[in-house]
């Protein structure tokens, strides 16, 4: 017979304890992983233990797996659960991992934040529910509902251009008051929005304020952010890093140099091609060229073809870069 008094506890109760060591704030670079890819049902799982390694050597202090750059919405389910599984396992606590858990579906939203608390991520991250877009007031509740069922902390993402909806600065600072709500990325590149949120969260000190654009985190991070979510941090990991320390130190002649080879990154290897995909193309492409993972593309959308490929090998040249 059992022992009624005995307190049983379930592992996801046991990953939100061990969560309390996920630092606030969240501080430094935490790259968007591409998700690799065989094909639409495959993982490239040694492409993913490269891009995950090559991350961790070069510095970052996090991963967060299954955002816009790692595809999510267009994986299917168990792609997305075996990401999480895989992910967890490379990574093996070295690092913190962040798992998106954005959808349409409130369960789905649940059902992926439970594995990953079953696999030992560290904090869950969700942008607004699409297609019926939300007022504000609907946010806050569906926020604070999710919250309270979440089994780890959650990261707010705000990504307008496409939910279609802008959580906004009041929003947040709302929010910011849940126990579980821990921090924000924002990708709207508005620094006008970034700055209204510094100005309104600074007495909340542990709640995370992280930037999507790698283009304006240097600048962000001298408002006031904590870190940036940078997509070049897949090729590159150390440069990410190396110019959130010179934004930290306000090494402005160091921050210079750094920006503009991102820059340079950014003009030539992400607007190949003339659609919004070409930035994600761009990445695994040359991720590929690089001998890091394979370069496919989940459905709708195909890899580049000859014409790209050697756009992007002529920009990796022109960074100094052997292909």
């Amino acid at each position: 017979m059992l022992d009624k008094s005995f307190n049983y506890v379930t592992f996801a109760e046991i990953f939100t304890v061990l969560s309390i060591m996920l630092e606030k704030p969240l501080r430094g670079i935490i790259p968007p992983a591409i998700t690799p890819m065989i094909d639409n049902d495959t993982l490239d799982v040694v492409g993913l233990e490269r891009l995950l390694n090559r991350m961790v050597d070069g510095g970052v202090s996090g991963v967060f797996i299954l955002g816009t750059t790692g595809e999510a919405q267009n994986l299917s389910y168990n792609l997305r659960k075996e990401l999480i599984r895989q992910t967890c396992r490379i990574v093996n606590g070295r690092i913190s991992v962040l798992v998106g858990i954005t959808d349409t579906s409130f369960s789905e939203s649940l059902s992926l934040a439970d594995i990953a608390a079953g696999q030992g991520a560290d904090a869950l991250v969700s942008a607004p529910p699409y297609y019926y877009t939300p007022g504000q007031p609907e946010l806050i509740q569906y926020y604070e509902h999710l919250a309270n069922r979440l089994p780890l902390p959650l990261f707010l993402y705000n990504m307008p251009s496409h939910v279609k909806v802008m959580i906004e600065p009041g929003t947040v600072r709302i929010l910011s008051g849940h126990p579980d709500i821990v921090g924000l990325k924002d990708s709207s590149a508005n620094a006008v929005y970034f700055r209204q949120l510094i100005y309104l969260l600074r007495d909340n000190p542990e709640f995370s304020l992280l930037v999507g654009p790698e283009e304006m985190t240097a600048e962000a991070v001298l408002m006031g952010a904590h870190g940036g979510v940078n997509g070049g941090a897949n090729l590159f990991p150390r440069l990410y890093v190396d110019m959130y320390q010179a934004a930290v130190d306000k090494d402005f002649d160091r921050i210079a140099v750094l920006q503009s080879r991102i820059m340079q990154i950014s003009m030539s290897l992400y607007t190949v091609g003339r659609y919004a995909s070409s930035y994600i193309k761009g990445l695994k492409t040359t991720l590929n060229m690089l001998g890091i993972c394979s370069d496919f593309v989940a459905e709708p959308f195909h890899r580049f073809g000859h014409a790209e490929r050697e756009t992007i090998k002529k920009g990796l040249i022109e960074l100094g870069i052997e292909v």
